[in-house]
C-alpha cells in the first residue's frame, strides 16, 4: 500500500488539475442536485420498537389528524392586559385563523364542523357530551379555561387562569420533518404578523424547530482558530491554506452528498451536524499530518516537492489512510444496535470520513502539485538542519516527556486518577430529550417554556397522549369513555386530562393528559410509568387497550433502549481496539494500554458533560444558563467518535516510539524520541479538532451544543491527558517490553506497515545504488 501510495502522491502532484477537476465537477453535480432538491432534515428522533413509537405508528393508521407534527404557540399579554379581551381577543383571533388556514395546519374548527354535521351519529359528540356531564360537577374557575367566543370554545385553544397568556395547540398534517422547508417558520410568522400592533408576544415552543442552525458565529470562530493553528504549525499562510481547501472538498461531497441523501432518506439535523463535525475535524487534521510530512522531507532530505509528495502519501498517507480505517470502524460498529437513527447517523459519518481521507490522498497532493516549491519558503529552508529531525528543537517537547520519564508512576497514577475525578458526575448522569427548559434565556424556546409554565403549569409543555383503543373491536361505549377520563383526572400528578378525537368508527379514542410537573421531570417519568402499569386495570374497567406516547414517554424510550444497549456497544468497541492495534503494533502491552486510556477518555468525557449540563458548572463561561439531562444519543455516539479520534492519536504518537524503537533506539531513549518528533503535530492536531468541536457548543440548538461540547472535552482529554501524560508514562514504565509478541503470533499476523518502513528502505536501497552507479 505504502509503494501505491508514494506513485499515486508523485503522479497526483505531477497532474494537479484533473484531480482538482473531478472533485469540482463532483461538487458540481451535489450543488446543483441540491438546489432543485433542497435538503430536508428534522429535530424528530424516531426510534422503532419503543411503546411511544408504537403508538405514534398506530395512531397514524386509526386517527391520522391526531398524528402529525404538533405545533404548540404561546401569545402571551406584555402589556398586563386580558389577551381574552378588546383588541388582543381580535389578534388573537386573527392570529389562530391565519394559522389554522395555514397549508399542512389541520384545521379543528372544520373538523368539529364535520362532526357537527353527522349529528348523533358523531362518535366524537357522544363522547364529548359524555365527558362533559361526569365533569360538570367538577369544573373550577382556578386554572386554565378554553377560549370562548359567543358562547362556544375555540378548539384548541386555552387561557391562563390570570388572562394574559393563551395556549394554542394545533397539528400539521405530516411531521415536521416530511413539511416542505419553511413550513413551520412560515406558520410562526404569520402569526407574528397577526398581532403586529399589540403588546402581544408571539412564542413558538420547542416542538416548532423544522431544521435548526447548523453554522453560526461559534463555528466559523472555530475555523478560524484552526486556521490559526495550521500556520502556526506550517510556518506560512500558503502551506496553512492546503489542508483547509483539502477538507472544505471533503465537506462539501461528504456533507453535500448527505443532504442529497436526506431527500429521500429521513435524516435527523444532528446526522447532518455529526458528518460536519466530523469531516471538518478530522479532514483538517489529516491532511495537516501529510503536508507536515511532506515538509519535513523537502526541509530535512532536501528532496524535491514532487518526490517529497509522494513520500508523504506512502508514509503518512498510509497512516491517515489506517487512522481513517479506525474511525469508520467504530462508526460502524454502531449497526450492531440495530436502531434505525443510529444506523443512518453511522453511515453519513462514516462516509463523510471516508470523503475527509479521499480528500487528503488525492485532493491534497493535487492541491501540494499546484503550489510546487513555493510549499516551502527560501527562508524556512535556510532555517532547516538536522536538529529539527534530531528532536533538539522540540523544547517544550522534551522537557515534558523528560519530566514525565523522570517521575513515570508519578505521571501514569495522576493522570488516571484526574480522569477518574473528572468522571465522578458521571454517576449521577441523566438521559434524555432536550425541551424547552433545554434552551437559554432569550430565545423564543425558552420564553415559551416559561411562559407556559408560569401561566398553566410546567406540565403544558409537554402533554402526554393516551391512545384507548377498544379490546374487542366494538366502538367505545361514551360511558367508558367518560369513566376513563375521570380516573384520568383523579390520578396524583396528573393536572388536566381532554379528549382529543375519537376516529369514525368509535373504536379509537385519544386523551390529552397533561403532567403537573415538567417534560424532563423525574415526577413526570413516574406519572408515565404509573398509567402504563394502569393499563390492565383501565382494559378491565372500561374495556379499552391504552398505550402512551408524547415527549416525555418518547424521552424514556429513547433513553431506556440506548442505555440498554451502550454495554454492548462499549464492548464491541473495545474488543475491536484490542485486535485492530495488535495488527498495528505487533504488540500485547500497547493495545491493553491504549484501550485503558480510550476508557478514562470516554467515562471522564461523560463526567464533564454532566457537570456542565446537568449540574451548570461553567456554563455563565460558555454563554449558558440552561440545565438539562444529558442527550440520549450522546454517550454511544461519543463512544464511537472518541474511540475513532483517540485511535488516530495513538498511531500517530506511538508509531513513532516504535519507529525509534525499531532504528535502534532502546527504553526511555525510544520513548523520548518518538515524543520529540511526534507530539508537535499530534498537539497541533488536537487543537485543531477541539475548536472545531468547540465551535458547534455555541450552536442555540441544545442537542447540537451538548455533542459539540462532549466531542471538544474528549479530544482535550485524550490527547492531553491520556495519549501526552499517560501513554508516554506507561512506555516508560514497561520499556521495551511494550513491543513483545509471542513467536506462534508474531508469525500469523499481517505486517501492515503502516508507517511505511519498507518503503523507505525502498527508497533509501535506490538510492545508494543510484550513487554507485554514477561514480
Amino acid at each position: 500500500m505504502s509503494s501505491l501510495l508514494y506513485q499515486w502522491g508523485k503522479l497526483a502532484h505531477a497532474k494537479p488539475w484533473y484531480v482538482i477537476g473531478a472533485w469540482v465537477l463532483i461538487a458540481g453535480v451535489i450543488i446543483g442536485f441540491l438546489g432543485v432538491n433542497p435538503p430536508r432534515l428534522s429535530n424528530d428522533i424516531r426510534i422503532d420498537g419503543t411503546p411511544s413509537q408504537e403508538v405514534i405508528d398506530e395512531l397514524a393508521d386509526r386517527l391520522p389528524e391526531a398524528s402529525g407534527g404538533q405545533g404548540i404557540i404561546a401569545f402571551h399579554a406584555t402589556d398586563g392586559g386580558r389577551i381574552d379581551e378588546g383588541d388582543h381577543l381580535d389578534a388573537l383571533l386573527d392570529a389562530i385563523d391565519e394559522i389554522s388556514t395555514t397549508e399542512h395546519v389541520i384545521d379543528a374548527r372544520e373538523v368539529m364542523a364535520e362532526e357537527i354535521a353527522k349529528g348523533p351519529d358523531s362518535p366524537l359528540l357522544q363522547a364529548a357530551g359524555a365527558i362533559a356531564q361526569v365533569d360538570a360537577a367538577n369544573t373550577t374557575d382556578a386554572g386554565p379555561r378554553a377560549l370562548m367566543v359567543d358562547q362556544q370554545p375555540v378548539p384548541g385553544v386555552a387561557i391562563s387562569a390570570d388572562g394574559e397568556t393563551a395556549l394554542f395547540q394545533f397539528v400539521f398534517d405530516a411531521q415536521t420533518f416530511e413539511l416542505h422547508e419553511g413550513t413551520v417558520a412560515n406558520t410562526v410568522e404569520l402569526a407574528a404578523t397577526a398581532v403586529d400592533g399589540q403588546a402581544i408576544e408571539v412564542l413558538p415552543s420547542a416542538t416548532m424547530i423544522q431544521v435548526p442552525e447548523l453554522i453560526g458565529v461559534g463555528e466559523i470562530v472555530g475555523v478560524a482558530i484552526a486556521a490559526l493553528v495550521l500556520i502556526l504549525t506550517l510556518g506560512s499562510l500558503l502551506a496553512a491554506g492546503l489542508p483547509l481547501v483539502s477538507a472544505l472538498g471533503g465537506i462539501v461531497v461528504g456533507v453535500g452528498g448527505a443532504f442529497a441523501l436526506s431527500t429521500v432518506v429521513p435524516m435527523h439535523s444532528l446526522t447532518a451536524v455529526l458528518a460536519l463535525m466530523l469531516g471538518l475535524a478530522v479532514g483538517i487534521d489529516y491532511a495537516l499530518f501529510i503536508a507536515n510530512r511532506q515538509r519535513r522531507f523537502i526541509l530535512d532530505q532536501r528532496v524535491p516537492a514532487v518526490e517529497a509528495t509522494g513520500r508523504a502519501l506512502g508514509t503518512a498517507g498510509s497512516a491517515v489512510l489506517f487512522a481513517g480505517g479506525t474511525v469508520v470502524i467504530a462508526l460502524l460498529g454502531l449497526l450492531v444496535v440495530n436502531i434505525q437513527l443510529l444506523t443512518t447517523m453511522a453511515l453519513v459519518a462514516a462516509s463523510t470520513v471516508i470523503l475527509a481521507v479521499l480528500s487528503a490522498l488525492t485532493l491534497l497532493p493535487a492541491l501540494l502539485g499546484v503550489i510546487g516549491e513555493r510549499i516551502c519558503s527560501a527562508r524556512a529552508r535556510l532555517q532547516a538542519g538536522t536538529a529539527h529531525d534530531a528532536g533538539s528543537s522540540h523544547r517544550v517537547a522534551n522537557a515534558w516527556s523528560g519530566f514525565l520519564i523522570r517521575h513515570r508512576l508519578i505521571a501514569a497514577a495522576g493522570a488516571a486518577a484526574v480522569a477518574v475525578v473528572i468522571a465522578l458526575p458521571a454517576m449521577d448522569m441523566t438521559l434524555g430529550l432536550p425541551s424547552g427548559a433545554s434552551y437559554n434565556t432569550g430565545t423564543p424556546q425558552r420564553q415559551s417554556f416559561e411562559v407556559v409554565s408560569d401561566g398553566f403549569g410546567a406540565g403544558y409543555n409537554g402533554p402526554l397522549v393516551l391512545m384507548a383503543t377498544s379490546d374487542d373491536g366494538d366502538p367505545i361505549p361514551p360511558a367508558d369513555l367518560a369513566g376513563l377520563h375521570q380516573e384520568l383526572t383523579g390520578i396524583d400528578g396528573v393536572a388536566a386530562v381532554s379528549l382529543g378525537g375519537v376516529d369514525e368508527d368509535g373504536v379509537t379514542a385519544v386523551f390529552s393528559v397533561i403532567p403537573e410537573t415538567a417534560p424532563t421531570s423525574m415526577a413526570t417519568a413516574e406519572l408515565v410509568g404509573e398509567l402504563r402499569e394502569r393499563a390492565h386495570d383501565f382494559s378491565s374497567r372500561w374495556g379499552v387497550d391504552t398505550g402512551i406516547t408524547g415527549f416525555a414517554a418518547l424521552a424514556i424510550d429513547v433513553s431506556d433502549r440506548l442505555a440498554d444497549v451502550l454495554p454492548l456497544y462499549i464492548a464491541v468497541v473495545v474488543g475491536l481496539s484490542l485486535i485492530v492495534l495488535l495488527l498495528v503494533f505487533r504488540s500485547i502491552i500497547v493495545p491493553i494500554k491504549a484501550t485503558a486510556g480510550f476508557l478514562l477518555s470516554v467515562v471522564a468525557t461523560f463526567g464533564a458533560t454532566t457537570a456542565v449540563f446537568e449540574w451548570g458548572w461553567l456554563q455563565p463561561l460558555l454563554g449558558m444558563d440552561a440545565t438539562a439531562p444529558v442527550l440520549s444519543l450522546l454517550p454511544i455516539i461519543v463512544t464511537g467518535v472518541l474511540y475513532g479520534l483517540a485511535m488516530d492519536y495513538e498511531v500517530f504518537l506511538v508509531s513513532s516510539m516504535k519507529e525509534a524503537h525499531v532504528h535502534g533506539r532502546h527504553g526511555v531513549d525510544a520513548v523520548n524520541r518518538g515524543f520529540a518528533v511526534a507530539s508537535r503535530v499530534v498537539v497541533a492536531a488536537a487543537i485543531i479538532m477541539t475548536s472545531v468541536f468547540a465551535g458547534f457548543v455555541f450552536n442555540p440548538e441544545p442537542m447540537i451544543a451538548q455533542v459539540g461540547f462532549a466531542l471538544a472535552i474528549g479530544v482535550l482529554i485524550d490527547a492531553f491527558l491520556v495519549r501526552m501524560t499517560f501513554v508516554p508514562a506507561i512506555m516508560s514504565i514497561v520499556g521495551d517490553k511494550a513491543w513483545w509478541l509471542p513467536r506462534w503470533l508474531d508469525r500469523i499476523l499481517p505486517d501492515l506497515d503502516i508507517e511505511g518502513d519498507k518503503l523507505n528502505q525502498h527508497l533509501v536501497a535506490e538510492t545508494a545504488r543510484s550513487s554507485v552507479s554514477t561514480s
